[in-house]
């Protein structure tokens, strides 16, 4: 059985003028189950060049209804280090946020839930600032039909 462990860790000396320290763990399990996630899309890591919208996760979203009631959890990395460059994050289309460099963004992810009617706009994207080329990793640990890279095409 895999066992998958987050953890995150926020510290501050000065965010409200007193020390700040909040750490948290979670063992990521299916859905209604203490049984841990066992899938996932690989670590994807990708040197973009353009300012082009990518959908990272497309082959997921087209399989969706494999995954409707279970555990999906996504991590998105911005590796640039110039603190100007960022990308847009969209879910469907809607924004959710820019990661600038060295940001990531770690949440669970309801396949089905963030699809509309056409199966598409679920879709988990991110649009690069600039076409200079940046680093970027993301992956998928879920539950349900097993996935690798090469089934998720940058396209």
């Amino acid at each position: 059985m895999a066992t998958t462990t987050a953890a995150l860790t926020i510290s501050s000396s000065d965010l409200v003028g007193d020390a700040l320290s909040l750490t948290t763990t979670n063992t990521l399990n299916k859905a209604g189950t203490t049984i841990g996630l066992d899938q996932t899309t690989g670590m994807t890591k990708a040197y973009l060049t353009s300012t082009d919208t990518i959908d990272l996760f497309p082959a997921l979203v087209e399989g969706s209804i494999a995954f409707e009631g279970k555990s999906s959890w996504v991590y998105i990395c911005n590796k640039s280090e110039d603190e100007g460059e960022y990308a847009l994050v969209t879910i469907g289309g809607i924004n959710i946020g820019r990661l600038y460099a060295g940001d990531f963004l770690w949440m669970p992810w309801d396949m089905i839930e963030s699809a509309n009617a056409d199966n598409h706009h679920g879709d988990i994207e991110i649009a690069p600032s600039v076409a200079t080329g940046m680093w970027f990793e993301w992956t998928c640990i879920n539950e349900g039909t097993e996935w690798h890279a090469a089934d998720l095409a940058i396209s």
